[in-house]
């Protein structure tokens, strides 16, 4: 998924505690820990649950709005947190574990944040070099409106696939996909739910992702077992996806297609057009594609962006630089103002203006305040044992094989919108659940596509979780305005309880051991 394509060796071991009065229980894996607090009842643990919810709903709804992200959501958080704290004292959890806890979380998510600002930065001098709007220029004459997003899904899950990272993808063509759309007067919130349905298609299906390979770790089977078996689930998903977004695009109307000509013109006019431009993303793609750390190909990608805008768009890199006429001075300082703040290139077309702007790095703190304040709450919530003690009481609710399928796909759901984190909605329901799995004969393979199926592809549908925050900053639409069609990530779950419920492909271990 985001912070590397390799697989992931995982490890286990316990750690007692004797400070918090050995009623605490750790199960380390990798960098992740379930932690099991034998004094909590599960109305204690949903206490902080219920009361984020109600604040965030609040907020949202009646006060806010879509502005809940500039800051008011990120307090709540905190709030939370401090809920989750309250009952966690009351549970004999001491204040250095949490803050223990908390620190954790957020070291976790340092490869995360990092990718987040070179992504600002990077879009920064792919737009002031002509990279964005060279691609928006050639895609605006070659992508049809009425295809238009079910084209997007079937480039972004081809780059997904090829990647092993959703986030690439909405990094580099989800960028200029969103950008076509917005010169073709499509929905935004349409063009990103397509990009992400076909992003996560291919983050679910990559042998190089590496949710891909850390849901057949914690179930207990091999990876191309687990790629083999979510088949089953995936393609009709995906089918269906395409489909919808067919029927959608041939009821569409767009505002923008009139204008096509003028805005060809203007961008024209306003940039130096060439194919030559497309070596930088291509460039970037095989870099993923071979493996090299996202972080090393982001900042590749960055300075290839820079060079590129030196020599294809040296007025636009001197007048962002403060200057008339190009020299090292203002070109140093043009890249680095479109590297770092915001950056926006004057055209003839108003329309296109909004379009040709970037927020550099600064543009990512907003979201990067978002998900320290969400790993605030989802450590803590993981500290006092809150975690783990709803997935098992999810656990004992069901005792029919269906019901172990919706537990699992209920966990999944709850760990994605209170800890905040797609590892953990993976890691923590894949450990409970493994033994009941087996306990029912079900083949291990049915417990990684089901955490897959609900735990991988979930995480964008919730604001504050890393993954929706990424997405929805990146590409600048946020999470409420593209959930709803985000078919392919909505869907999945209700797939794979479908196939649950008529017991399709559903392997026992007695096939397995055939």
């Amino acid at each position: 998924m985001q912070s590397n394509n390799q697989n992931r060796n995982i490890t286990y071991h316990k750690i007692a505690n004797m400070q918090d009065q050995n009623n605490i229980e750790e199960i380390k894996i990798e960098d992740q820990k379930i932690i099991n607090n034998k004094e909590l009842s599960i109305w204690e643990a949903l206490i902080p649950v219920i009361a984020l919810v109600i604040m965030l709903f609040f907020n949202v709804f009646f006060a806010f709005g879509d502005d809940a992200l500039s800051g008011s959501n990120q307090f709540i958080l905190l709030l939370g947190g401090a809920i989750a704290a309250m009952v966690g004292v009351f549970n004999k959890v001491s204040y250095k574990r949490m803050l223990e806890e908390v620190a954790e979380n957020i070291k976790s998510t340092a490869g995360a944040l990092l990718i987040l600002l070179m992504v600002g930065s990077l879009a920064g001098t792919w737009l002031i070099s002509g990279i964005i709007p060279t691609m928006i220029y050639y895609g605006l004459q070659i992508l049809n409106p009425t295809i238009f997003l079910a084209s997007c899904v079937i480039i972004c899950a081809i780059i997904s696939v090829a990647t092993g990272s959703s986030w690439t993808t909405s990094a580099t063509v989800g960028i200029a996909l969103i950008g076509i759309s917005e010169a073709l007067g499509i929905s935004l919130g349409m063009t990103a739910g397509a990009i992400l349905s076909g992003a996560y298609f291919g983050d679910k299906l990559s042998p190089l992702s590496d949710t891909t390979n850390l849901a057949p770790a914690m179930a207990g089977t091999d990876l191309f077992t687990h790629i083999r078996y979510m088949l089953y689930t995936t393609v009709p998903t995906i089918v269906v996806t395409i489909i919808v977004f067919i029927i959608i695009g041939l009821g569409l109307e767009p505002s923008g297609i009139a204008d096509t000509d003028t805005i060809l013109q203007s961008i024209d006019t306003s940039f130096n057009i060439s194919p030559w431009l497309f070596i930088v993303p291509i460039l970037v793609i095989i870099m993923i594609v071979k493996k090299t750390p996202p972080l090393i190909a982001l900042l590749a990608g960055t300075l290839l962006g820079g060079l590129a805008a030196l020599i294809f768009q040296p007025n636009i890199v001197a007048t962002i630089g403060g200057s008339e006429n190009l020299d090292f001075i203002s070109g140093y300082k043009g890249i680095m103002n479109a590297m770092t703040v915001d950056t926006a290139i004057e055209t003839d077309n108003e329309a296109l203006n909004d379009l040709f702007s970037a927020g550099g790095m600064s543009g990512m703190l907003g979201t990067i305040w978002l998900i320290i304040c969400a790993m605030v709450f989802g450590g803590i919530m993981d500290a006092i044992g809150a975690l783990a003690r709803i997935s098992k009481a999810l656990l004992k609710m069901f005792h029919t094989t269906f019901g172990l399928f919706a537990s699992t796909v209920a966990s999944c759901l709850a760990l994605n919108l209170t800890a905040s984190d797609q590892y953990l909605a993976i890691v923590v329901p894949g450990k409970m659940y493994a033994k009941a799995f087996q306990e029912k004969g079900l083949a291990p393979e049915n417990l990684s596509r089901t955490l897959e199926d609900s735990g991988t592809v979930t995480s964008v549908l919730v604001p504050w979780n890393t993954c929706g925050a990424y997405h929805s900053g990146v590409l600048g639409v946020p999470v409420l305005d593209y959930m709803y069609f985000a078919i392919f990530n909505w869907l999945s779950p209700f797939v794979t309880l479908l196939f649950a419920a008529f017991r399709i492909k559903i392997k026992m271990l007695q096939e397995t051991k055939k």
